[in-house]
């Protein structure tokens, strides 16, 4: 079983920065794709960006590529999310989520984090 918690969330100008944290626990890791999505007001939930937990493979959505950047600490079993000349399209609630490598849905969730970003 394996919990999330994000943190790092908050109010920003646009083109100001964002860390946000997702720390994982109650599991082995090393199997696992981890992701961050993100889920505006009136909008469905979309990917944002994604890597391997033990390959570090990286996926970034077109819209946040070249602007956010995800890594990991393996020590610490936490995700990154790295939020750089963010723009008021940025504004939602931030999710980090994981799956095992042999399920194609994401079947772990954390209880998300609020970004807005102001303009």
């Amino acid at each position: 079983q394996v919990q999330l918690v994000e943190s790092g969330g908050g109010l920003v100008q646009a083109g100001g920065s964002l860390r946000l944290s997702c720390a994982a626990s109650g599991g082995t890791f090393s199997s696992y794709v981890m992701g961050w999505f993100r889920q505006a007001p009136g909008k469905e939930r979309e990917f944002v960006a994604g890597i391997s937990w033990s390959a570090g493979s990286l996926y970034y959505a077109d819209s946040v590529k070249g602007r956010f950047t995800f890594s990991r600490d393996n020590a610490k079993n936490t995700v990154y999310l790295q939020m750089n000349s963010l723009k008021p399209e940025d504004s939602a609630v931030y999710y980090c989520a994981a799956r095992p490598l042999w399920k194609n849905v994401y079947s772990y969730w954390g209880q998300g984090t609020q970004v807005t970003v102001s303009s």
